[in-house]
């Protein structure tokens, strides 16, 4: 155990330039050089969640990097929550747990710095248990209209020190200019903390962008860490769906083709408010499924299995569904024989009636009908389930995570992984159950056979071991292609102490 650990701060341009994947990379080489590792994002927002093992909620965007680190995930690695529910308010949790539903005019300001001290103590925790702690900002460092209450970007890595790596996402052009304005909007405390850039997704000819890269070290006093090309299927757990086209492939992972003699083709329907979309993603890495989010009914009618998903707002995903047509759509695929799944909020969605007596989810409060397809009636609390249950279904062993405000009072049908199945409706509140490779092949398999495809799952698909070979390519990433010494010296020795002053800069904080 050190005594207190060297840190990195992984800034961005923008939202999605590429935080997560490269603070994950760089979590990755140092667990291979034998330095033991930890991710820290102080503050989230994100649907996509994921239970510890002390039963914590956490963004999965963590966990996947702690896995990258190679160690287990802790409340202490993602301590403020932010889960974005409707009317512009978000659920906040804290070290795990909720503690309040606020507006962002409600949480930005005293609320926000009220949490600095929780922030900054989970920080020094990680930084004595662990050689070294890289850590994840959180949309743009040079947001001024939000740096009195930062707890994320420039005000964290002041209060511990921590240098500064700001990426770009080069594929979206103006990255110069991003890198630029970025640090010189900052005050001037906190540009003596941005120590360099990384160049992200970049497509071409490296010798290209040496003259720009040449300039900007010019212009700045700083130089470009590295430039990472441009790579398909790198994406680890996002923190939101903003990437993810309604009528399109799941992330990019590349099609791979069938094992049998069919493609078995799965529609996910992309409700409002969606969260852990990232449960269709071992769907998607089998050879021979074919993954698309799509709110077409033709579209939904025609697959062999249609997906509901977990959400946040499963009486506004009700209305949502209705004024288009897709629960007519999702009923007749039950009258037929043909595969639905929902999971979480998407089993809420199939039971017989919604209540929500206190406004935990919705507003105003009160109850709804459901999708009448499964004999459940869901009661919310306000206390949230949180948990990682185990159990078997379909001959397998079977382990996942909850997450949700919902009970359900499961009435009849077949018991199927604490839900329930009325003959091709399957619900469960289970999270990550579509990991469990036996689990996977055997639910495929009745798909298969229900949906009348001559559709056969690949006998060695591990999705633990896909998602492995994933995290490798990112440490490969940083190895190959950023300057690893500079790194490691900013890690243990924080930036240099000669960074120049660029004008105008913001009003000191």
């Amino acid at each position: 155990m050190t005594a207190r650990a060297g840190g990195l701060l992984v800034a961005g341009t923008t939202s999605d330039a590429g935080k997560s994947v490269v603070t994950a990379g760089i979590c990755r080489w140092l667990a291979r050089r034998g330095i033991s590792v930890a991710p820290f994002k102080a503050q989230n927002m994100s649907l996509n969640s994921y239970v510890t093992r002390e039963g914590a909620e956490i963004g999965r965007a963590q966990a996947m990097q702690a896995a990258a680190a190679r160690t287990e995930p802790s409340a202490l690695m993602n301590p403020v929550l932010l889960k974005p529910g409707g009317e512009a308010r978000s659920q906040v949790v804290v070290l795990g747990r909720p503690v309040a539903e606020l507006s962002a005019a409600g949480y930005h300001g005293e609320r926000q710095r009220a949490l600095f001290d929780t922030v900054t103590d989970c920080l020094e925790q990680l930084r004595h248990t662990y050689d070294a702690v890289i850590c994840e900002g959180a949309g743009s460092p040079a947001e001024i209209n939000l740096r009195h209450s930062d707890i994320v970007n420039m005000g964290l890595a002041r209060a511990a020190r921590l240098p500064v790596v700001v990426v770009g996402d080069i594929d979206r052009g103006g990255v110069f200019a991003s890198f630029f304005g970025t640090t010189a909007l900052l005050s001037e405390a906190d540009q003596r903390l941005v120590a360099g850039f990384l160049v992200n997704k970049f497509r071409g000819d490296v010798s290209l962008l040496e003259p720009g890269l040449a300039m900007l070290r010019g212009l700045t006093g700083r130089q470009t860490l590295g430039v990472l090309p441009y790579r398909h299927g790198l994406g680890i757990d996002e923190e939101d769906g903003l990437r993810l086209s309604l009528r399109g492939r799941i992330r990019d992972l590349p099609a791979q083709p069938p094992h049998g003699a069919e493609v078995l083709r799965v529609a996910v329907v992309p409700v409002p408010l969606m969260s852990n979309f990232t449960d269709v993603d071992a769907l998607a890495a089998e050879p021979g499924v074919a993954v698309q989010f799509t709110d077409r009914p033709a579209e939904l009618a025609d697959a062999d299995l249609v997906v509901l998903p977990g959400t946040r707002g499963t009486a506004r995903a009700l209305a949502w569904l209705r004024e288009r047509g897709l629960d007519a759509v999702v009923a007749r695929r039950a009258a037929q024989g043909r595969p639905v799944l929902g999971v979480c909020g998407g089993f809420q969605l199939l039971g017989e009636r919604i209540s929500d007596p206190e406004g935990v989810e919705a507003r105003p409060a009160g109850a709804v009908d459901g999708l009448g397809l499964l004999p459940v009636r869901v009661t919310f609390a306000a206390a949230k389930t949180l948990g990682r249950p185990a159990g078997t279904a379909l001959g397998e062993p079977v382990a996942g995570y909850e997450i949700h405000h919902g009970v359900a009072d499961v009435l009849g049908g077949e018991p199927f992984l604490a839900g329930c199945r009325v003959g091709q409706v399957w619900g469960t509140h289970w999270h990550g159950a579509l990991e469990n490779d036996g689990f996977r092949r055997a639910f495929l398999r009745r798909v298969a056979a229900d949906a009348g495809r001559s559709f056969v799952p690949a006998p060695d698909t591990s999705f633990a071991g896909l998602r492995e070979e994933q995290l490798e390519r990112l440490g490969d990433l940083i190895e190959e292609h950023a300057d690893t010494k500079a790194l490691l010296r900013l890690i243990e020795s924080g930036a240099p102490g000669d960074l120049p002053f660029l004008p105008p800069g913001a009003p000191a904080h």
